[in-house]
């Protein structure tokens, strides 16, 4: 008995063995010397490769801070300085930046696109937080879509009426891609639960539409609701130009949408769907309470990374004369006094792109770590 407790008694940490007192490990084993060893210099190769990359960053860190902020341009009251001097002219950005943001939309009316980005801002992140979800979001996004829209539009509350033939740049781009993903994505859960629905006519109809959807680019659904659809209409009858682009965005966004959904529902086990039924569930309860979460779940990071793209692909809506941000940087370059600083425009538009996108992939790592802790062993 003595014997086997002492063989069942853990180590002592402090104790000595026979091979003398435990000794830390090497330094060169840990911490940051030991990270470089491991990943950059384990293997002649990558030493190699590590080398490389160490020079040509050597050789393009300087000639590139020297460019971006030492030699820069900041302020100038005409384009000569910039061209005279060798860095970036952010002095361009200075001079056009709320044309750039805001487009064509009344220079003393900016506040309330800006006030009206704000809101959308606010609902995203009240969208972020999990506390939220349910009833208390939808009317989140009820007040925030009225309140963005009342302060783009106007026409009431002594606020000018602005055409939506004047909108344009970030608050355009913010308008189209949100109200559209907002909008799309019910439709794409309830066409991904008719492909995989039991009845045929549902089925039929869902899959043809995706399929018909998917098959042709962004492009032509633009130029066929910028152009075709109101061929169509009765005489005299028009539809506003932003709200048919906005119709066709989400009619694509929708069918992309389905088929991610679709592979979360097809994802899930079919034990999941017969515990639900032996509860005595109905179709749209074991939808909503079972089957959907965990789908969602699933599919969290190609949601995003069809959030993301759509969110570039308004940049399309040029085509059908609407100018989001990336066309009103374009338009900024036109001016004969600031035209070829092409780089610090499209540097200004790609941090902004950045930032959402960027914001939005760190919130789906979240999300997906969130979910997925009852998978985790």
């Amino acid at each position: 008995m003595t014997m086997q407790a002492h063989q069942a008694s853990p180590p002592n940490p402090s104790a000595q063995t026979d091979a003398g007192p435990r000794r830390a490990p090497p330094v060169a084993s840990t911490g940051v010397l030991g990270w470089l060893r491991a990943n950059l210099f384990n293997t002649w190769y990558n030493t190699l490769l590590t080398a490389l990359i160490i020079w040509l960053l050597a050789q393009v860190i300087p000639g590139l801070v020297s460019w971006l902020f030492t030699s820069a341009v900041w302020t100038a009251e005409d384009a000569g300085v910039c061209r005279a001097a060798e860095g970036a002219c952010w002095a361009f950005v200075a001079e056009k930046w709320r044309f750039i943001l805001f487009g064509t939309y009344p220079y003393e009316q900016h506040w309330r696109p800006t006030v009206a980005m704000l809101v959308v801002i606010v609902m995203l992140l009240a969208s972020a937080d999990r506390r939220f979800w349910g009833k208390p979001l939808i009317l989140i996004w009820g007040a925030g879509l009225g309140i963005a829209a009342l302060l783009m539009f106007g026409g009431v509350f002594g606020l000018d009426y602005v055409d939506t033939n004047r909108w344009g740049g970030l608050p355009l781009t913010l308008t189209l891609s949100v109200v559209g993903l907002a909008l799309a994505f019910p439709l794409g859960v309830l066409l991904a639960l008719g492909r995989t629905s039991n009845l045929p006519v549902v089925k039929a109809l869902s899959v043809v539409y995706i399929e018909a959807i998917r098959g042709v680019p962004l492009i032509s659904i633009l130029f066929m609701a910028s152009v075709m659809f109101p061929l169509f209409l009765p005489q005299g009858m028009t539809i506003d130009k932003v709200l048919r682009a906005q119709i066709g965005l989400i009619l694509f966004a929708a069918a992309y949408l389905a088929e991610v959904v679709r592979g979360g529902l097809q994802a899930i086990p079919k034990g999941q769907y017969e515990a639900a039924e032996a509860l005595g569930l109905s179709y749209w309860q074991r939808t909503r309470l079972i089957i959907l979460p965990q789908a969602m779940a699933l599919v969290i990071p190609p949601l995003v990374n069809t959030f993301i793209g759509f969110f570039k692909d308004t940049s399309l809506v040029i085509i059908i004369g609407l100018l989001d941000l990336l066309s009103t940087a374009k338009a900024a370059l036109t001016d004969p006094a600031w035209r070829g600083f092409y780089k610090e425009a499209y540097l200004f538009i790609g941090l902004i792109y950045f930032a959402f996108c960027y914001a939005l992939s760190r919130y789906s790592m979240y999300l997906e770590r969130e979910f997925n802790k009852s998978r985790k062993r």
